[in-house]
């Protein structure tokens, strides 16, 4: 059962998947880190027979080095100096290969609700940016939207452990149970932050009956939403933003 949302005071978002479509662009930086990784360190042909192994080595790497679970940069580092190793290639390419993925995957195409609905709520509350990943708002653009930003590494830990979104609350200058969480991840973004005192707003842009998975959970969302206008609509109706958008956009 759904819950009103109370005294807003900020308001913190999820990056992936919440603000743009995170799958193209990780596929895009892997496609752009194996053709360089070809051009570069030829060796790697002999396992790089396609983009998905570079993600595959990257979960490989992580089993075996679960203490770097925080740091996305080191594990991405990691597997590309074992692919460089294995195919007895130079390990010391691996920082640049790191450069070139990275670089690709900041490059995201954001929904088209994103940037009108953070206009309006920069506009009425800080907004904290709390990811899982390593996309920069710098260089993906957005960033004047937020107040500030945090990650794995930049916080020491990663949803859904209560901390980080203790974290952004004390960024925003509020307490936890006046900030809302927006995100996709259901356990990640709702179990993590409601844990935590948090409000949850949960974004779902494809299941119509994402609803019923909370219908006897004491963890639902505060506010299950289609997109980021309906969510500006949830915030206030009067929210010209949200009323050029169909009923339909909020579930």
């Amino acid at each position: 059962m759904q819950q009103p949302l109370a005294n807003l005071a900020a308001i913190s978002l999820d990056l992936d998947d919440t603000l743009w479509p995170f799958t193209p662009a990780v596929i895009r930086a892997e496609q752009t880190l194996h053709d360089w990784l070809l051009a570069q360190a030829p060796r790697t042909s002999g396992l790089l027979t396609s983009p998905q192994v570079l993600g595959e080595l990257r979960a490989r790497f992580q089993a075996e080095r679960p203490d770097l679970a925080h740091s996305l940069r080191e594990l991405r580092l990691g597997s590309i100096r074992m692919l460089l190793e294995l195919s007895a290639e130079d390990p010391q390419l691996a920082e640049a290969a790191y450069d070139v993925f990275f670089a690709a995957r900041q490059r995201v195409d954001f929904f088209e609700d994103a940037f009108p609905a953070l206009e309006w709520l920069s506009a009425r509350f800080p907004l904290v940016a709390v990811s899982n990943g390593n996309a920069s708002l710098q260089v993906t653009g957005g960033h004047h939207f937020f107040h500030a930003a945090l990650n794995p590494e930049s916080a020491g830990c990663a949803k859904p452990d209560a901390a980080i979104f203790h974290a952004a609350a004390e960024l925003a200058g509020c307490r936890p149970e006046r900030m809302l969480h927006v995100g996709d991840d259901a356990d990640l973004d709702v179990v993590g932050a409601i844990a935590a005192g948090v409000q949850a707003a949960w974004v779902v842009r494809s299941d119509d009956a994402a609803a019923a998975r909370w219908a006897r959970s004491s963890q639902a969302p505060h506010v299950i939403v289609r997109d980021l206008y309906a969510l500006c609509r949830a915030i206030d109706p009067t929210c010209p933003v949200a009323r050029a958008m169909p009923a339909a956009a909020a579930i």
